[in-house]
This record gives C-alpha cells, structure tokens and sequence, in this order.
C-alpha cells in the first residue's frame, strides 16, 4: 500500500480590539485595518477554522519534496472551494445569449455546467451529490 505525506492547516483567527477616534465607521476601519501594531493581539482558539489539506506528496516524510499529488476537491478550504466556484458559476451564467443558446452552443456549455453543479453539490453536500 503506498504511503502519502498528507499536510493539514486550520486558521486560527488572531484579534485585538481597540479605539480609533474617526468621523466614520468607514475611517475607523481603515484605520484599524492599516494599524500594524499587532503587540496586544490574542489567540481565539474557540474560532478556528476546518482543518483541510493543503499539501500531498507520495513517499514518506516527503512533504515539498517527494513528488506532489493534486489534493481531492472535497479536501479543500471549504471557502476557497465556493469562491471558485462562484468565479464558475458567474462565468457560466454570462454564456447564454439573450435569445438563447444555439444547439451547438448548449451541446458546449450543457457538460460544463452539469461539471460545475456537481461540484457545487460535493462542496454543499446537498443530496444530488450522491444522486446516480
């Protein structure tokens, strides 16, 4: 059986809470945002985020340098998966024309966006993911 160096990462959200004098709640944000004082930050440990796979190489202990295998969808950052899939999805709906598809334009887009779907599903783990 092979072996497979698997890495794993979760955020763990970081945050400081302090007052900006500001004539906006925008202002204040900004300026909370551009604060780079980090001295006073604490750890939220109650809030991290899912663990997923960052990383997989074949070979033991092989991480960044053993050969490198794709990570499986459904082992992404569940945040990163949606974006792009948004990004997918938006790209899809700017396809139809306002009369419609041709025949040979929807026999093109029908696999692409039945594709997009499914992983939509695997990502949401709607029900029709394990539909035949």
């Amino acid at each position: 059986m092979p072996i497979y160096t698997v890495e794993t990462t979760y955020h763990l959200p970081v945050y400081r809470q302090r007052s900006y004098k500001a004539a906006t709640p925008e202002q204040a944000c900004r300026l909370a945002i551009d604060d780079d004082r980090w001295g006073d930050a604490k750890e939220d440990v109650d809030t991290s985020s899912e663990t997923y796979v960052t990383g997989i190489w074949k070979g033991r202990s092989a991480a960044y340098s053993g050969p490198e295998v794709p990570v499986p969808d459904a082992f992404g950052e569940t945040v990163q998966r949606k974006a792009e899939l948004f990004d997918n999805l938006v790209a899809i709906l700017r396809e139809p024309r306002p009369l419609g598809l041709s025949q040979h334009e929807f026999e093109q887009w029908l696999p692409r966006a039945v594709a997009v779907l499914a992983k939509a599903d695997a990502i949401t783990g709607s029900p029709a993911a394990s539909a035949p």
